[in-house]
């Protein structure tokens, strides 16, 4: 599976995304730094964690106007499998590719820690290596991880099945709406959450939960 990783001032998991990512597939990701005009030729595009431009005005908000999201927009339209975490799902939202927005986490504090996720949904190019119902550890770590959609947008995200993942076992850690950890475009390419799969996928992270999503990308692909 060839695969791309957009780079941002501010990002700080791009390391960690490369690392899994060859693990996983067996191919080192390539690099593309946001002034860039033109993605490479390939199957997953990834836009990383971080605090990109120091989450000013809105997190992902400037990283959204970058010049490498026109052609990012015209990948995912294209039905290239886009995939977003954390501050990547900041700048997807912000850039219009997914539903919904991310705002600040409730009681308005930094979490960093791991909780408990459920796979939802494992009809998509991201999660059918999982079992539906499946329950999974993950890292997360977020300021700005709340995730809100108004009452029709929500009504059609979760009719749709886009919502692949949620929060479980009482382990929501940013008050996101109905328990929302994961959501997709309605086409079903483009994936945002907030957790960090790439932070668990080898003995040396603690634990291997976060591969499943990886196997699934690369089956898919």
């Amino acid at each position: 599976m060839k695969s791309a990783v957009i780079v941002f001032p501010g990002s700080n998991r791009d390391r960690d995304m490369f690392q899994a990512l060859e693990l996983i597939t067996g191919t080192r990701p390539q690099s593309v730094w946001h002034t860039e005009s033109t993605l490479p030729d390939v199957d997953l595009v990834v836009v990383p964690g971080g605090f990109s431009y120091g989450d000013y005005l809105r997190a992902g908000a400037i990283a959204a106007r970058s010049p490498i999201l026109k052609d990012l927009v015209a990948k995912a339209e294209s039905g290239v499998s886009v995939f977003g975490v954390c501050n990547g799902f900041q700048i997807l939202a912000e850039a219009g590719l997914l539903p919904g927005a991310l705002m600040r986490n409730a009681g308005l504090i930094y979490v960093c820690k791991e909780v408990r996720i459920e796979t939802v949904n494992n009809a998509t190019r991201f999660s059918s290596e999982f079992r539906k119902g499946q329950v999974w550890r993950c890292p997360v770590s977020h300021h700005d991880g709340n995730y809100f959609a108004d009452t029709e947008t929500l009504k059609r995200v979760e009719g749709n099945g886009q919502v692949v993942f949620r929060y479980a076992e009482g382990t929501n850690p940013n008050g996101s709406i109905n328990d929302i950890a994961g959501v997709t475009n309605a086409r079903g390419n483009v994936l945002g959450m907030m957790p960090h799969p790439e932070n668990l996928v080898e003995p040396l992270h603690g634990g291997l939960d976060g591969r499943t999503l990886f196997e699934s990308l690369l089956k898919a692909a």
